[in-house]
């Protein structure tokens, strides 16, 4: 190669490496630590200040420090821009802080992004935010912030992204609103007593792609989809408890019928009628994905869209994922669930009155909610859905029969089965234990019956295991205990199983509501029921992480399928005191009454500081009451009634709580302890006794004499009346 060649290909290479090198310093490459400065003195104090106006019973900022040495943008929640230092970020969410928002924000003046979503802020949003001009995301939602929205935040022209939702605001919607041009996301969901002056500010946020606006009364807001339509980039529209119902004129006359750009539509709790098909298609078109219209009142298929009810379900876009139609009123026989269903569809029609079997079934769907309804039938069609995207099935209360199909093995995505209330029977199918997912199994009150299927240990991620009042027998099995250790309920009530309470089940240290009652369980009741850790502790704990999805569309750059929904694990059917009722699954409960036990009552028992709820009557229990039961502070209703307990009872506990015990004795009880001297007290009761049979007799007499006066007076009067022909005239005449 010639040497002059080489020299200058060689000064090319250097001026390249030297020039990439430039660039990955600028775009933040390398060592952040040898490029990047720290934050200022001035925005470090700012953050100190802001920190130090709060209540931080979690201790959320712990690594905010005061030396001086501290780089503030190392700190948890706080980011910095890479070259020059300064924070442009401040996310500090769910973190329990509880106080006022600190005007030190205002010496953060390069702040972009500030996130106090979901802990306790309270007092007034300052005024001072509208300074801040500079910031993109704000969310202020899930707090305790009150009085009126200022009108400032109408300056933040470059905001992209405003939460003030789930608070508790009063006044107009500023107008103001209209300024911010840049808006993608618009959230001011449950904003308390808020409401809106007109609508015609949201005409100018073209680029606004999702707007909630639930609970803020839409009542008076003529034409309101009018405005809508001319926000053509709107994706996701939310006007849950709008009261949309009322509005008199929804859209003009003159409206010419645009292509709708929404996908996400939920019109759930506004009392809307099937009169609001004839504008609700103007909202909709091919691209909706979402649609939400629970808790209305639609009764039936509007007339004008037709000639069979069941064309009904082809007016809805092809591309429809997700169909809530419940709590409303509608009617008619089972639809066709298979041909209008999307890749991946979630459809819930529950609380309706729909009836007739049900028999096509998409195989597509994550979840499928029939409950509260009419159907009839049996549930084969479940050996339809083959392609194990399934992840709840919920059938309850209904009137379905027949056995569960032995094809329960495509479900590998099944996390909650509920054919709770309906007339299923038979043995539960083997390929149960396929359903290495599920979560909760609710067999409530059916007919089932035999022993439970050895496969069910497999079933190892279950916390809810609700197999009551129906026909099973055998014993209660030990793999119960030793396998599906995630349980924090067990309902095998009002079956009958028999033998005696295994040492296993106290392996269940999470277990919140353990109920055996109604069975031929004989034997002695564990000592090691301390072991139970979840009833020892007192308050409530953590619920465990039930990956349950319900679809809600929340709009942040992309669309995210995971909002949880705990209906399914937050209530249980249980007894308390004395009646079955539905109850939340917080409460702690044990309920083994109405079984063949014996033995003394173990003093373990009384260690189990955090239940609520104890009940071991009817029995044949023995013994005395343990003395520490007093320990017991969180118990709210205890039952030992009808069993064989003796001895002297705590003097803390309520009399009818031990009737049917007739050799307990000692206060409460007047009946005392061990030929203690009794005379006194009968005595008295004697005296009390005998003076209340005096009264009662005498309240007989006087009931006595003043009938027998009364119908002797009257028949006098009107013999005098009948026999006295001038009399009787001059008594009606004066009449």
């Amino acid at each position: 190669m010639n040497p002059c060649v080489f020299i200058i290909f060689s000064l090319l290479l250097l001026c390249l490496e030297t020039i990439t090198s430039n660039q990955l310093v600028a775009a933040g490459g390398g060592d952040d630590n040898d490029v990047r400065n720290k934050c200022s003195d001035k925005e470090r104090r700012a953050l100190l200040d802001f920190k130090a106006r709060l209540q931080d019973p979690d201790e959320t900022p712990s690594t905010w420090r005061s030396e001086e040495e501290e780089d503030c943008c190392n700190w948890s929640g706080v980011t910095c821009n890479n070259q020059t230092g300064r924070v442009i970020e401040l996310n500090i969410s769910s973190g329990g802080l509880e106080g006022e928002i600190s005007n030190s924000l205002l010496n953060l003046s390069y702040l972009t992004h500030l996130d106090l979503f979901s802990n306790s802020f309270h007092g007034i949003i300052p005024t001072f935010i509208g300074s801040m001009t500079r910031l993109r995301y704000l969310h202020l939602g899930w707090n305790h912030l009150n009085g009126t929205i200022p009108r400032s935040i109408g300056s933040l022209r470059k905001l992209r992204h405003l939460d003030l939702s789930d608070n508790s605001h009063c006044g107009i919607i500023p107008l103001e609103f209209g300024n911010l041009t840049n808006l993608q996301v618009l959230n001011l969901g449950s904003l308390g007593k808020s409401r809106v002056w007109n609508l015609e500010w949201l005409s100018h946020l073209s680029h606004l792609e999702a707007l909630e606006m639930d609970g803020i009364s839409l009542a008076k807001q003529n034409y309101w989809i009018d405005v809508i339509l001319r926000l053509r980039k709107l994706i996701s529209l939310s006007l849950d408890r709008c009261e949309v119902s009322q509005v008199v004129y929804p859209y003009s006359s003159f409206l010419i019928s645009s292509s709708s750009s929404i996908e996400s539509l939920i019109l759930s709790n506004n009392n809307l009628t099937t009169s609001m098909y004839r504008w609700l298609f103007r909202l909709t078109s091919n691209k909706l994905r979402i649609l939400d219209l629970s808790g209305n009142i639609l009764d039936g298929i509007p007339k004008y869209l037709d000639i069979i009810p069941l064309g009904f379900w082809d007016m809805w876009p092809s591309q429809l994922t997700y169909l809530n139609l419940s709590s409303n009123n509608i009617s008619g026989k089972a639809p066709d669930l298979s041909s209008k269903c999307g890749y991946i569809s979630m459809i819930d029609l529950s609380s309706n009155i729909f009836y007739g079997p049900i028999t096509n079934v998409s195989s597509t769907l994550t979840s499928l909610h029939l409950s509260r309804n009419k159907f009839y039938g049996g549930i084969s069609f479940l050996c339809q859905i083959d392609q194990g995207f399934l992840v709840v099935l919920d059938l309850s209360h209904n009137f379905l029969s027949g056995q569960i199909p032995d094809c329960l093995w495509h479900f590998k995505e099944l996390k909650i089965l509920n054919l709770e209330h309906n007339n299923l029977s038979g043995r539960l199918p083997t390929s149960v234990g396929s359903l290495i997912k599920l979560e909760s199994l609710d067999l409530y009150k059916n007919n089932f019956s035999g022993e439970l299927p050895l496969s069910l240990n497999s079933c190892t991620s279950l916390n809810s295991l609700n197999l009551g009042a129906n026909k099973f027998s055998g014993n209660v099995p030990l793999w119960i205990g030793e396998n599906l250790l995630k349980l924090y309920v067990l309902i095998l009530r009002s079956n009958n199983f028999f033998g005696t309470i295994s040492l296993q089940l106290c392996q269940l240290e999470g277990i919140r509501i353990l109920d055996l009652s109604v069975n031929k369980l004989h034997g002695t009741i564990p000592s090691c029921l301390d072991n139970l850790t979840s009833m020892v502790q007192e308050g409530f704990l953590p619920t465990h992480n039930v990956q349950f999805y319900t679809l809600k569309l929340f709009y942040s750059g992309g669309y995210h399928y995971g909002e949880r929904d705990d209906k399914y694990f937050d209530h249980a059917m249980i007894e308390w005191k004395g009646y079955e009722r539905e109850l939340i699954r917080l409460l702690k409960n044990i309920d083994l009454s109405s079984n063949n036990l014996t033995g003394p009552i173990p003093y373990e028992v009384t260690k189990l500081y955090g239940l609520h709820a104890l009940n071991l009557s009817k029995n044949s229990l023995l013994g005395e009451i343990p003395e520490t039961i007093g320990q017991m502070k969180q118990l709210e209703t205890l039952d030992l009634s009808r069993n064989n307990l003796s001895g002297e009872m705590p003097s803390s506990m309520s009399i009818s709580r031990y009737y049917g015990n007739p050799r307990l004795c000692g206060p409460p009880l007047t009946k005392n302890y061990q030929g203690d001297d009794e005379s006194e007290v009968r005595h008295v009761i004697g005296e009390s006794e005998d003076r209340g049979e005096d009264m009662d007799e005498l309240w007989g007499w006087f009931y006595i004499g003043g009938g027998t006066g009364f119908v002797t007076g009257f028949w006098i009067a009107c013999g005098a009346l009948l026999l006295n022909h001038r009399g009787r005239h001059a008594f009606f005449s004066f009449l």
